[in-house]
């Protein structure tokens, strides 16, 4: 599936599941203006982040604020002010919610999914909930974050610090960590892990404390002390780091994981080996950047990776700082989509996106 093309109009919704008396039932709303019945979706404001826009249109058009759980299909369709594409999540609602019915939406309607499909008026709708049939519904996020930008390694010693692991995030790495704080909130809430690092520690900062979570350090996950070899720049994966992603993943408990570049890419393959899942494909996650793992009984049910800024760029990376790789692309900094995947049983992984960053309001938690 491809990125968004110039021109696209750039939407975002969610199949929104709850459990019925006949099994799993769907939002379905009614839109006046052309008479039709859809899954609730609206169109991203400038710069917003898909993740924000998808929760955001579900609140506005239903009362009801979600979290989100499998990524589903994207779907492209042409309407009066240019083509249209709508990326679609599972979203699973979290709060009591009251419909209150508008011009945009003046009908509200919960329905099994055999029901649904019958309502729904458009072909590719069906489809997405074809799709969203056809796997788990109730999903776990283990979710695998990079640090934010941070003070460059080599100035930091250049000033006189000899420990790395009090290293800050620069002024940039903290306006992400403010960024990331909202973003992964459409996520469900749990536990937040970090290593000992202080720009680790001050990524999930806001984040823990929009949830209410504290940030457990995790010694596993730990690189830049003052000794290489002893929590220094050097990190070699273990059996207690194995058995401890093993367990972070058969836990079946919604989680964020602050590490580093040297560790991410490990822990990732580690965590697709628990589930039996191939690795998502995909360069080395930039800073601030995030891989979300949905799990249903220790299966990979999807993967996605997401931008938290749309600033990156390696001009911006400090003096001696962590590089992206080579392969990474540059063109990933402009305010254009990373790619993504999304793996559902049965079904060839499909490119998606992430979208730029702004603050916008949401209902809370």
């Amino acid at each position: 599936m491809a990125d968004p093309e110039p021109g696209e109009i750039q939407a975002a919704g969610a199949v929104v599941w709850r459990a019925g008396e006949e099994g799993i039932e769907t939002a379905l709303v009614h839109r006046p203006r052309y008479d039709d019945w859809s899954f609730p979706k609206g169109k991203a404001f400038a710069g917003e982040h898909v993740l924000l826009t998808a929760v955001r249109e579900v609140a506005e058009e239903t009362g009801t604020r979600v979290v989100l759980g499998r990524r589903l299909a994207t779907t492209r369709y042409p309407t009066s002010g240019g083509p249209k594409r709508v990326d679609y999540w599972a979203g699973r609602p979290v709060s009591p919610g009251m419909f209150i019915p508008g011009d945009e939406v003046d009908d509200l309607s919960w329905l099994p999914l055999g029901a649904a499909a019958d309502q729904l008026s458009y072909a590719h709708d069906v489809a997405v909930l074809e799709e969203f049939a056809a796997g788990p519904a109730g999903t776990v996020p283990v979710i695998l974050v990079r640090h934010a930008d941070a003070l460059g390694r080599k100035a930091w010693r250049q000033a006189g610090h000899t420990d790395d692991l009090t290293r800050p995030l620069s002024v940039k790495g903290e306006v992400e960590a403010q960024a990331l704080g909202q973003i992964l909130c459409c996520y469900a809430p749990g536990r937040v892990i970090s290593s000992g690092a202080q720009r680790c520690l001050a990524t999930v900062g806001p984040y823990a404390a929009r949830t209410g979570a504290m940030v457990e350090t995790e010694p596993v996950l730990t690189i830049g002390g003052a000794v290489a070899g002893a929590g220094g720049a050097d990190w070699e994966p273990t059996d207690v780091a194995r058995q401890w992603i093993a367990g972070i993943v058969t836990a079946a408990e919604p989680v964020v994981i602050c590490a580093h570049r040297q560790n991410l890419s490990w822990l990732l393959a580690e965590a697709c080996a628990v589930m039996g899942a191939p690795v998502p494909s995909g360069p080395p996650l930039r800073k601030g950047a995030f891989w979300v793992l949905q799990v249903s009984d220790g299966r990979l049910a999807s993967a996605e990776r997401h931008l938290a800024s749309a600033t990156e760029d390696r001009a911006d990376q400090g003096p001696g700082e962590e590089a992206p790789a080579d392969g990474e692309s540059a063109g990933l900094a402009r305010c254009t989509p990373e790619g993504s995947q999304s793996r559902v049983a049965g079904s060839a992984p499909s490119k998606i996106s992430s979208h730029c960053l702004m603050s916008v309001p949401l209902p809370p938690l």
